[in-house]
Order: structure tokens, then C-alpha cells, then sequence
């Protein structure tokens, strides 16, 4: 999955252009100007004059309840943390945790309200910088620090739907499987668009046994995304494994129409219309399988038997046929795992249909051998 997307600060543009709920005061007409010049020109170095001038500010009037000082501060400070990823401002190494606590003790004020878009910015960027750790702890690994971060992200930007799922990514990479459904559930609920996001969650919910569940989410993505490969392919999986070859088989024309050179598929596309009794399907899949894939023991096996089958339903002529088929299948399968118990019953069973006692007998000494009996 990718996990590269951070939030879209579309507030940035308009902060950094008016100084939006703060009053045009001769005191902060330098940083105005200062942020108007960065937004301009993208030079740190005007975010940077804004921070000196607001630091100054401060120092000078060092009152605590002037909230429009305060405010602009946290926007400052909390706009370089985002910026300035490499520090290259030189900002103290606590610079990050204060920067923290002023938004903390900022969103606690009586009368903050009047800032909420300012406010609302500077606990983006605090995600931004959060999910951006994370990110830099998941490239080494180490999901349980990246999860930590990727909560306190969350603290900051709680509407911000794919923190769950980076959250239950990295739970689920812990094996934490159970906190890993309910954050992608989350996710699933508010953002079925994303295929990588269902896919995921479909896998752990296989992985906690819950298959219905999984089966829910594939359909719901593939229901928004009808010509996604991968949601496709989960599903026709599913049916699989389950048996369920019912449901499996609507789906094999548009498998089989992206994957018609891979074997295995191919394999699952005829075992589903053999089992379905729609054996010229079967055959000519299978047949199709080999010639992907010669060494393949399955098809060549299922094959021999898919022969064998059509033997008892067939009459005269072409029951010899047939049964002659199988013989050559299930020989082959037989070369290519000779002690395969499996194998060995059928090609017995078919030596003795054909009359072959010889080989009958043969047949019989090495299963002896293989079970002990």
C-alpha cells in the first residue's frame, strides 16, 4: 500500500496571504509582510524573519493574554515545523515540544474560537510533521513507533481518514490484528474509493478468520471500482477457497481477460468449470494451464481425471477415447510426482478400466510399499 499522502493544506495559501482574523496593527505589519513574501517567493528565509519579528513581539509586550500574539506565533512556529523539515532555520531540539504545548494550551482559551482557521492550520502542520516521523520510522521498520506517531497525528487531525489506516497498517504489521480491523473499518466506512485501502482490510479480516466480513469489503470496493484487477482477483479468491464456484464463475470471463497468460489463474478459471460439469470449459483451460506451464502438476493431473470423468458418461468409441486421455494425463502426472498416493489410486483405477493388469499390478506393489500395507 501506499502510505505516501499527507494532508492537503489548502488553508496555507489563504494564511499566508492576509493575516486573515489578526488586526492590521503597525506592530505586525512586518510579519504580514513577511509571510506575504514567502508565500511569494518560497523562501524560508521570510518565514524565518516572521518568527524574529513575532519572538520580538512578544518579548516586548510579554503579555500572555494578548491571544492575537499567541495565535500568530503558533501559526509561525507550527508553519516552519512543516516547512523546514531538514531544520535548516537552526531550531532548538525542543523546539518541536514547545511548539506542541503552545497549540495545546492555545486550544484551551475562552475565547480561541475567533481563530479557528488559524488554529485549525496549525494543528495540520503539527500532523503533517507527526505522520512525516512516522513515515520516517516505517521506512526502518519500526511500526511501533510509527504508530505512536501516527496517533498523535491523530490528536491533531482526527478528520483526516487515512490516519487510520496508517494506523491500522502498522498494527497490523505488529500482528495486532484486532486493533488493525477496527481502524480499517474506520477507514472503509468513510473511504471506499481507495482500492488499496479495502484490499487491506479484506486481508485482515481473513487473517482474524473473518471471511464474510473480507468478502463484504471486496464487494463494496469492486462495486465503486468494477475494473480494479486486484479487488477482482481478492474476490474470485475468496469464492475459491471457499469452494464456492457458483460465484466463482461469473467472475472467470473478466479474470481471465487480465490474466490470460498466467497459469495459475488459468488453473483456478477450469477447476471451477470442472467442478461445475462444464468439462469442455475445464479441458480447454487446462489444456491452455500446461502449455503455460508444463511442469505443473495440478492441471495434468486434474486433467487425467477430467478425462477419467468423461469416460463414465460417455459411450462406445468415445469412452475408449477418453479413457485413453486419462491414462496419458495421469501418467504424466505420474512422472512428475511418483510417489503422489493420489495420483497412484487413479492411475491404478484407469489401468483397470483399460485392462492393463500388468500395469495394474505394478500400480498395486508400489502403493503396498507407500502405505505400509
Amino acid at each position: 500500500m501506499n502510505y505516501s499522502r499527507k494532508i492537503a493544506l489548502a488553508v496555507l495559501l489563504v494564511l499566508f496571504t492576509t493575516p486573515l482574523a489578526f488586526s492590521q496593527s503597525e506592530m505586525l505589519k512586518g510579519i504580514v509582510n513577511n509571510l506575504a513574501f514567502f508565500k511569494q517567493k518560497k523562501e524560508l528565509k521570510f518565514l524565518t524573519n516572521a518568527k524574529k519579528s513575532i519572538d520580538s513581539l512578544i518579548k516586548a509586550s510579554p503579555d500572555t493574554n494578548n491571544l492575537q500574539n499567541q495565535v500568530y506565533r503558533a501559526v509561525i512556529n507550527s508553519a516552519l515545523l512543516y516547512v523546514d523539515s531538514t531544520n535548516q532555520a537552526g531550531q532548538p531540539e525542543n523546539f518541536f515540544r514547545q511548539t506542541n504545548q503552545q497549540v495545546d494550551v492555545l486550544n484551551t482559551r475562552k475565547k480561541i474560537f475567533r481563530y479557528q482557521p488559524e488554529m485549525d492550520f496549525s494543528r495540520e502542520c503539527l500532523a503533517n510533521v507527526y505522520i512525516r516521523k512516522g513515515f520516517a520510522y516505517m521506512r526502518v521498520s519500526d511500526y511501533t513507533n510509527a504508530g505512536a506517531m501516527f496517533i498523535k497525528a491523530h490528536k491533531y487531525a482526527p478528520e483526516f481518514k487515512p490516519l487510520n489506516a496508517y494506523i491500522a497498517y502498522t498494527n497490523n504489521k505488529l500482528g495486532n490484528v484486532t486493533t488493525a480491523e477496527k481502524y480499517y473499518d474506520s477507514v472503509v466506512k468513510t473511504d471506499s474509493t481507495r482500492s488499496d485501502y479495502i484490499e487491506a482490510a479484506s486481508g485482515v479480516y481473513k487473517a482474524v478468520g473473518d471471511t464474510a466480513k473480507a468478502l463484504e469489503m471486496v464487494k463494496r470496493g469492486r462495486r465503486l471500482n468494477p475494473n480494479d484487477k486486484s479487488l477482482l482477483l481478492d474476490e474470485a479468491q475468496i469464492y475459491n477457497n471457499n469452494k464456492d464456484y457458483e460465484s466463482l464463475a461469473p467472475l472467470l470471463p473478466q479474470l481471465l481477460d487480465f490474466n490470460a497468460n498466467n497459469p495459475d489463474i488459468v488453473f483456478v478459471a477450469a477447476n471451477c468449470y470442472d467442478h461445475l460439469k462444464q468439462y469442455d470449459k475445464a479441458e480447454s483451460l487446462y489444456l491452455h494451464a500446461i502449455d503455460l506451464n508444463s511442469a505443473a502438476y495440478d492441471p495434468i493431473f486434474n486433467l487425467g481425471i477430467l478425462y477419467l470423468k468423461k469416460s463414465l458418461i460417455t459411450k462406445g468409441g468415445e469412452t475408449n477415447k477418453n479413457l485413453g486421455y486419462a491414462v496419458q494425463w495421469v501418467e504424466k502426472a505420474n512422472e512428475i510426482s511418483p510417489n503422489d498416493v493420489n495420483c497412484l489410486q487413479v492411475l491404478k483405477m484407469v489401468y483397470a478400466k483399460t485392462g492393463n493388469t500388468d500395469q495394474t499390478d505394478k500400480i498395486n506393489n508400489k502403493l503396498k510399499q507407500l502405505t505400509n500395507q
